[in-house]
């Protein structure tokens, strides 16, 4: 048998795995992954539970049940005023993920150019590369890694097929404004790129700021995927659930994808789901929920060495440790893990070129036990 061709050659282990491996070596506070370490709520698992009992627990159709296609349309109707409809236009997939690589594989082929605002999540530039593909990587501007649109703009070719967005931002924090998405839609007119749009924080923003999201701009949901996460929203990213929703023009090509990649996804789960939904505080109420937690831990390192522009939005926190070490991100993350018992991530991992801005990125989403000892931590560094 001939060698192996590999078509991601250059794939590196995920930091995520790294440093989570780091963590469990050490016994270190884990704020590196973006995963709560608490519970859902009760009631949601008793919901699960009842439908197992019930005897849901074979396939679920191809596209997701329809009474929870059905809820998610009305909540994206009530947010942003955008109607889908549940039958055409809404696909339950098995986490954001599995939406974003299905949308990539979808409408990307060789030699296609996708455009990446970095830093940007790892599974983005992976599924492009896979599907032969060619990312084209825009760097964010600091400090608040806002998106220069005349750079983007300049990015924009013949053979751009797609730009994936991300809002909320991971790892930044960041937030899209009005006038981005309009700066957005300006830049796209008159071609027929498709927006990917990674929204699976939307349920977290702060200080009374606003999520916009592609659906609710009427000319930019005309080309967008939208990918959204029940694991972010409900503490349960085990349980990898997420869904889709796009024109029925891009949705009919997603499922013949989707169909041969997972077919379905978890049926007990989504009856679940579709019950939990119909109380908007379940989603609505997240947003206090976890600019309390941001707070508790922007206070408990009020007066350390190192410094911060609050989180917008998402359950992360950056901060810049340029007053306190030379180190490179990687460096000082590996140590803080290995001799402070404290991990997280190192952000250069996510920028063009491991551009390194002495920046960390620290999961908030924990009790508040654990960001007690965390910022105790952090205070000594």
């Amino acid at each position: 048998m001939k060698p192996i061709i590999s078509k991601l050659p250059d794939l590196k282990t995920s930091i995520f795995s790294t440093m989570n491996a780091l963590a469990r070596e050490h016994d270190a506070i884990n704020l590196a992954q973006g995963f709560p370490n608490f519970e859902p709520d009760v009631h949601l698992k008793s919901l699960v539970n009842k439908a197992i009992q019930e005897g849901y627990n074979q396939y679920a159709p191809m596209e997701g049940i329809f009474s929870l296609r059905e809820i998610i349309a009305e909540k994206i109707e009530a947010l942003y005023g955008a109607k889908y409809h549940p039958e055409t236009e809404i696909t339950i997939t098995a986490g954001a993920t599995q939406a974003l690589f299905t949308a990539i594989t979808t409408f990307v082929r060789p030699g296609d150019e996708v455009i990446v605002l970095k830093p940007a999540y790892d599974c983005y530039e992976p599924a492009i590369i896979a599907n032969g593909g060619i990312p084209i990587l825009v760097q964010l501007r600091d400090p608040l890694y806002e998106v220069d649109w005349d750079v983007f703009r300049s990015c924009i070719t013949e053979k751009t097929k797609m730009v994936i967005i991300n809002t909320p931002h991971n790892p930044s924090g960041g937030i899209l404004r009005r006038e981005d998405l309009k700066e957005l839609e300006k830049s796209l007119r008159d071609s027929n790129i498709i927006v990917l749009s990674d929204e699976v924080y939307e349920h977290i923003v702060f200080d009374g700021q606003k999520h916009f999201s592609m659906s609710g701009d009427k000319d930019l949901a005309s080309r967008s995927m939208v990918c959204a996460s029940f694991g972010k929203t409900f503490h349960s990213t085990g349980w990898k659930m997420g869904y889709c929703a796009a024109p029925d023009t891009l949705m009919k090509e997603f499922r013949k994808i989707h169909e041969f990649n997972v077919f379905c996804v978890n049926h007990p789960i989504q009856r679940a789901l579709a019950t939990y939904l119909i109380k908007q505080e379940h989603y609505l109420d997240l947003n206090s929920f976890y600019q309390a937690k941001r707070d508790l831990f922007l206070e408990g390192i009020a007066g350390s060495r190192f410094r911060f522009t609050p989180s917008r939005g998402t359950y992360f926190q950056l901060l810049d440790y340029s007053d306190i070490s030379e180190e490179s991100d990687i460096e000082l993350s590996r140590r803080l893990t290995i001799e402070r018992g404290l991990a997280s991530i190192p952000i250069s991992i996510f920028n063009c070129s491991g551009m390194d801005h002495k920046q960390l990125r620290f999961c908030f989403a924990k009790t508040t036990d654990t960001l007690k000892k965390a910022v105790d931590i952090l205070q000594t560094v």
